[in-house]
């Protein structure tokens, strides 16, 4: 969950473009070709199993290297569940936006407005920071998995059962060091503002994000294959086990794992079809008002370069080959995925591996990342 954006897209650029994508030349690879490399690639690096499609217009590709369970050496399924950590946060922002397009909120509303006392110590005040900087990440709110005892009960998986209430994770965040910057001065990705996001969802409708969540979004597409648990630690039907390596010696499946500890920031399952389902649905408009859509894809810098901002849980980033994609990656115990999209959601790539320690960069996600970068500008 703790989102490593160097490792799973930005860090790749040198190797997309060394790679040449792009190429006038006939005999350049194919999306397909470069995404089934970054697979086997990934896997050669340490991964137990890599699955992703590539989507232009109705046309789809899977690939797919390696094991989705280390135990019976199944391979990895393309329609195979995986735990999506923070592409989570698209969701969340979506149900916020669509509230604010019935009139039931404004995203320049307060925290405090909605969370009267949520956000009140440390010298952090609610009544100063907007539902928009909680969505763009600007509040300036430290993140709460920065707190080493959740670190290491996330990283332990010694409690995959235990209750991790919301406000608990925002008291965790605030407690950690004062402000830095006030709100709206700088970028600083925190799952902290997700978790109030959710909260707020509760506030405005009296349902939890995941009840939203499943009404608004996966009920109206027919994501057959996509949930929101709330409290259930484990995965059912066809999943990829999801694996860490433990104290850096051997790997553990860690499948079963605590799904509070990131709730409206992370803990969504799905599919690679589903989660291209949605991404392309929501960069069309077919979730939200125009004027929403404008919102989502109103950017704030994450960078000095000019290449990379961010909107509402998602990123926009300009590519080595010259194009501009939207994009989220997510990281949470066992699991690491990234999705890229063309504006009108007409060319994607999504990737999924089954290993992540809550550490990186790592060669996997270096080469899996390139790979999806490629496979975009292919």
């Amino acid at each position: 969950m703790k989102l490593l954006r160097l490792t799973a897209v930005g860090a790749t650029l040198a190797l997309a473009t060394l790679a040449g994508v792009g190429s006038a030349n006939a005999d350049a690879p194919t999306a397909y070709d470069l995404l089934q490399a970054g697979a086997q690639q990934g896997v050669t690096d340490g991964y137990p199993g890599v699955i992703g499609l590539v989507r232009h217009g109705d046309s789809t590709q899977y690939v797919h290297a390696g094991v989705g369970d280390r135990s019976t050496g199944a391979p990895a399924d393309p329609t195979a569940q995986f735990r999506i950590g923070s592409n989570t946060k698209a969701f969340t922002a979506t149900v916020l936006l669509q509230l604010e397009g019935e009139h039931r909120l404004s995203l320049d509303d307060t925290v405090a407005k909605w969370l009267p006392g949520a956000v009140d110590a440390n010298g952090y005040d609610g009544s100063t920071i907007t539902l928009r900087e909680l969505l763009n990440q600007t509040s300036g709110l430290p993140d709460y998995i920065d707190d080493l005892g959740l670190q290491l009960a996330d990283y332990t998986n010694a409690d995959p059962s235990r209750l991790y209430p919301p406000q608990t994770l925002v008291d965790a965040a605030l407690a950690l060091h004062k402000p830095t910057s006030a709100p709206g001065q700088k970028w600083g990705y925190s799952n902290t503002n997700y978790v109030l996001a959710g909260m707020v969802i509760e506030a405005v409708t009296g349902n939890d994000p995941a009840t939203e969540i499943q009404h608004r979004i996966i009920e109206p597409l027919g994501l057959t294959h996509t949930t929101f648990p709330t409290t259930d630690p484990t995965l059912h039907g066809t999943y990829l086990h999801g694996y860490e390596w433990f104290a850096g010696l051997a790997l553990r499946d860690v499948t079963t794992s605590n799904v509070q500890i990131s709730g409206a920031a992370g803990a969504i399952v799905s599919t690679l079809d589903d989660l291209a389902t949605f991404d392309r649905a929501l960069l069309t408009g077919t979730l939200l008002p125009p004027a929403q859509e404008a919102e989502l894809k109103t950017t704030v810098p994450t960078d000095s370069t000019g290449t990379a901002g961010y909107g509402l849980g998602i990123y926009h980033q300009q590519l080595p080959c010259g194009q501009w994609a939207w994009d989220h990656d997510g990281d949470v115990l066992g699991y690491h995925s990234i999705w890229l999209a063309s504006d009108d959601g007409s060319k994607q790539v999504v990737l999924a591996a089954n290993e992540f320690h809550m550490m990186g960069p790592t060669n996997g996600q270096n080469d899996t990342g390139g790979a999806a970068l490629n496979a975009l500008c292919a």
